[in-house]
């Protein structure tokens, strides 16, 4: 009994005795593991900051992960070592040692030599970079409980381009950014304190990471102004010695706006000089500054169009600028037409990146690149790869993908992204040979390209654990990993990130690992599934459910549902043809309904809602068992991280915890708010009687209201029955009814609002007594009731009896009306 009692308190209190981490190290936090036996000094030949960096990091690492501190020496020791050097440095310095001879730049490798009888571990590279990368390799393998390989092993980067987008504006506001404000900028300036721009450059070094663009696609022209770029040059200093290149993103107005002059015609002389001369600018400031990106002619931005010259043409004349100092132009290719005319149905957004630049193939300089999002539409949770991927031969790609989870959750939910990059870097694209994947490609390896890449759109902030979520660090690592290997599994990366970052205790690690695993098809199943893409509020947040804002306006995101059915038709038959831009074996897939996967149905087919999927489910049905299947894995999720109670450190513990229940939650408002649309559209009733039935509910407008009003939610459907209450004055409202079921204990489930403009409270109150009371202070994405803001406290082991008064009780703050939808009521076990 004894035994039995110190057990369940170290189940109670075993968290509280781990030490607190705010997740600031992220994957680097090298936690304690066995000894390895490494040498007791650590030797660098050379003086570049990199190799400095390189040195420093390993004393650091070996001495968290052993207790050892390793003497730093500039120059060979007659004893046992590690030796950090580029091949020219390593056979200057031992010239009777064969090193590997197929390293790339920025590529490594580990190896173990002998000198005088003492044995050496070899970090070489061709470029002092690849030092670095080594160095975090190593530190990587000993984290993992490994050591240094037993024979040689060589690590190239699958491209040379490894770039960060950072949406960071001028301002310290970041677009799409879910963690804080900006690490770079703050009231029109770069912030005095860079210390967090090195410690990121440092986590973008660990995993392969050589470039990052630190500002908004929707660049601002100050960006260039001659008394701003010396403040840009302290974000380079303070990226150098981790080996990170900075870029801009450009606006390509700036010649005129900027510049002074009476055009920005790419083909102008005068413009051209003007770019050439901010170059040199740059470079004399810089001097291993990356390059430009460039968002033209989309969504507002001016471009090459303006002139009647095209997207070459203005590639091309930035690439020139920076030509000589070994820069790149990053084009990306997310151009259309924002203002499509709806009602034509062959209208489609999705042929905008291969219409505009499927032509243009071979007229980009070599130093150019175009930046191409994974899909055709704009980070959905699932879409096709791009055509235009196989569409181009002669021009260098990059493939872009979205850390940061726009439309995916925006770090409140759980949405692990690396199985869905797989899925499209692995991606056949049929163009034929050995080489045709997505991957291969967009390496440059397919076509043998001087350049090839991978930029992601990161967007960390001043959040302590810089995504703003502690589980979506895991889409940072990712990336990087899969950017320096992308044949990598995606099971391979979550192991690596989840022991590194949570230790190895076997629980833990089997319970993070099958989360994150999970959690992408989880999110996809409880809001668009089978290809509809984004059903969320597209004219405002981009993150609760607002179906038919994607309908019926000019952004192109549209889904064609009616009351017959949904889906796109992009068709070659009949539809828009888009299907037809891919190549003939891949086409001839999706333009038939028997061989399209039911993943991509609605993407690319318009289909009744009676259609029977593979699967043998009719679309409607399938529609409603997907939503109610995985809101109820969400729910689970929670439950299974309760489990790691004593496991993980408090702080984490109840970050995560906190996330994954309001996940739980919000997973409920889309699965209702979805369903109630369909069957609504469709008027085909759900067969396992659920949608539109849940007697367990009580409606905030049927009871006894105090104070509050009842309102009509905008849209409708994300409000149960249509309706809401809220509190419009400055003291509390109450919201009352007469309990009339069996006695017993029961699971409370209050759906409310959290309006931004404030922190409203609650109370829920049986009888006399106050069970509960909490604040809505989550800082959600809309200022009034709706699908961004609908969300859920649960209330458990609540003791029930016939006649009892349940009460809510709200309290409104600065504008947020305390609003409520309903309360529902669940028997439970005994507590």
């Amino acid at each position: 009994m004894l035994r039995l009692t110190r057990i369940i308190v170290l189940a109670i209190f075993g968290a509280a005795l781990l030490p607190a981490v705010t997740g600031y190290d992220a994957w680097l936090r090298y936690s304690p593991v066995a000894n390895r036996g490494l040498p007791a000094t650590v030797v660098r030949l050379g003086d570049a900051p990199t190799l400095r960096s390189a040195q420093a990091e390993l004393i650091r690492g070996v001495k968290a992960l052993f207790g050892r501190t390793l003497r730093a020496s500039a120059a060979l020791v007659n004893e046992d070592s590690i030796l950090l050097g580029t091949v020219r440095a390593v056979n200057q310095a031992l010239p009777n040692i064969a090193l590997p001879g197929n390293l790339a730049p920025d590529g490594f490798a580990l190896e173990t030599v002998r000198r005088h009888g003492h044995k050496i571990l070899l970090v070489v590279a061709q470029n002092e970079r690849g030092v670095l990368y080594g160095a975090f390799d190593l530190l990587r393998r000993l984290s993992l409980g490994g050591g240094f390989p037993p024979s040689p092993e060589v690590s190239n980067p699958a491209a040379p381009v490894r770039w960060i987008n950072q949406w960071d504006n001028l301002d310290g506001s970041i677009e799409r950014g879910y963690a804080g404000r900006s690490i770079f900028f703050s009231d029109q300036h770069v912030s005095a304190d860079l210390t967090r721009a090195g410690d990121y450059a440092r986590l973008l070094a660990s995993v392969g990471i050589n470039g990052c663009t630190v500002n908004n696609v929707n660049a601002s022209p100050r960006m260039l102004a001659p008394d701003f770029l010396p403040q840009i040059a302290r974000i380079a200093d303070a990226f150098r010695p981790w080996g990170v290149q900075l870029s801009i993103a450009v606006d390509f107005s700036s010649p005129q706006t900027l510049g002074g002059l009476n055009t920005f015609d790419p083909l102008d002389p005068h413009v051209a000089k003007w770019w050439r001369d901010k170059a040199d600018e740059i470079y004399r400031l810089i001097p291993d500054f990356g390059g430009f990106v460039l968002k033209a002619d989309s969504e507002g931005r001016v471009g090459p169009s303006r002139y009647g010259r095209t997207h070459a043409d203005a590639a091309n004349v930035l690439a020139a600028a920076v030509r000589s100092h070994g820069g790149i132009a990053m084009y990306r290719a997310f151009v259309y037409d924002h203002h499509m005319d709806w009602r034509n149905l062959k209208n489609d957004r999705a042929r905008a990146a291969y219409d505009n630049f499927h032509p243009l193939d071979g007229k980009f300089a070599a130093n150019v690149m175009l930046q191409i999002k994974y899909g055709p539409i704009d980070f959905q949770a699932r879409e096709p790869v791009s055509p235009l991927f196989a569409g181009l031969r002669h021009t260098n790609e990059a493939i872009e993908l979205q850390i940061t989870q726009e439309y995916t959750g925006q770090q409140r939910h759980l949405c692990y992204l690396v199985p869905m990059w797989k899925e499209a870097l692995d991606f056949n694209t049929g163009v034929g040979g050995e080489n045709a994947s997505v991957k291969n490609i967009a390496s440059g390896r397919r076509y043998n390209r001087p350049l090839g890449g991978f930029v992601g759109v990161a967007n960390v902030g001043l959040d302590m654990n810089w995504l703003g979520n502690y589980l979506a660090l895991a889409n940072l690592y990712g990336f990087g990993r899969l950017a320096w290997n992308p044949n990598l599994s995606a099971r391979e990366i979550t192991d690596e990130w989840t022991r590194q970052t949570f230790g190895s205790d076997p629980r833990v690690v089997s319970t993070i690992n099958s989360l994150e695993l999970a959690s992408w098809r989880v999110y996809e199943g409880y809001t668009g599934p089978l290809g509809m893409g984004t059903l969320t509020d597209i004219l405002h947040g981009h993150y609760g459910p607002g179906i038919e804002s994607a309908e019926r306006n000019g952004w192109g995101q549209w889904f064609r549902a009616d009351e017959h059915g949904l889906g796109m038709d992009r068709t070659t038959a009949t539809g828009t043809g888009y299907i037809g831009q891919y190549p003939p074996a891949v086409a001839q897939r999706y333009e038939s309904l028997t061989t399209c996967p039911d993943d991509l149905l609605l993407f690319m087919h318009h289909v009744p809602y009676r259609y029977r999927l593979h699967s043998g489910a009719t679309l409607v049905q399938y529609v409603y068992d997907s939503h109610y299947t995985a809101a109820e894995e969400a729910q689970s999720f929670a439950d299974r991280w309760r489990r790691l109670r004593g496991l993980v450190d408090e702080d984490r513990y109840q970050a995560v915890l906190t996330q994954l229940e309001y996940q739980a939650g919000h997973a409920v408002v889309w699965r209702e708010a979805i369903c109630a649309w369909f069957l609504k559209m469709s008027g085909i009733p759900d067969n396992k009687g659920r949608v539109g039935h849940d007697p367990a509910r009580v409606e905030a407008e049927s009871m006894q209201l105090r104070g509050y009003q009842v309102m009509t939610v905008t849209p409708a459907e994300t409000a149960s029955g249509g309706k809401a209450i809220v509190c419009k004055g400055t003291g509390d409202c109450t919201a009352a009814f007469q309990f009339r079921g069996t006695a017993g204990w029961y699971t409370l489930d209050i759906f409310y609002y959290d309006e931004i403009s404030g922190d409203a409270e609650f109370q829920l109150r049986v009888g006399d007594q106050t069970v509960s009371h909490w604040q809505a202070d989550a800082a959600l994405v809309s200022k009034v009731p709706n699908g961004d803001t609908a969300t859920r406290q649960r209330i458990t082991g609540i003791a029930l009896r016939p006649g009892d008064r349940v009460q809510v009780i709200g309290t409104p703050d600065h504008g947020d009306e305390a609003a409520l939808d309903y309360v529902r009521l669940e028997p439970s076990a005994a507590p």
